[in-house]
């Protein structure tokens, strides 16, 4: 029993995943970081309030706390856009030009491939 769990936990799906879980928890607090003390800093200093958590209160109901949530959100994705995935896909391009990869043949997943053809032998068997 103990070695069908070591077996698990050894697979490199786990292993990936259990590294992607610590590095995304890091990377987060860089992301709100980012955001709470430069984003938000600066937009402030543009509209005077770094939040909204005052702005349409009625009772209990606190609708400006919701849209702090929501600018939050967007200023996240949009850093992680900016910072990551626009620099990593710079980097991916520069790599596969050098390589002399197209995009046809970077987009190409050997899945996908396997995939196309069992549906097309498939469809064939059908007809």
């Amino acid at each position: 029993m103990l070695q069908g769990f070591k077996d698990f936990i050894m697979k490199g799906n786990v292993v990936d995943l259990a590294v992607a879980v610590v590095m995304g928890g890091a990377f987060g607090a860089v992301v709100t970081s980012l955001v709470d003390k430069i984003i938000m800093p600066l937009i402030s200093m543009l509209v005077g309030s770094p939040n909204f958590d005052q702005f349409l209160v009625f009772g209990q109901v606190q609708i400006g706390a919701f849209l702090t949530a929501v600018v939050n959100f967007l200023l996240i994705a949009l850093a992680i856009y900016f910072v990551i995935v626009l620099p990593m896909n710079k980097m991916i391009e520069r790599r596969n030009a050098r390589l002399g990869i197209t995009p046809e043949e970077a987009a190409a997943d050997p899945n996908t491939i396997l995939l196309t053809e069992i549906r097309d032998s498939l469809k064939g068997r059908i007809n």
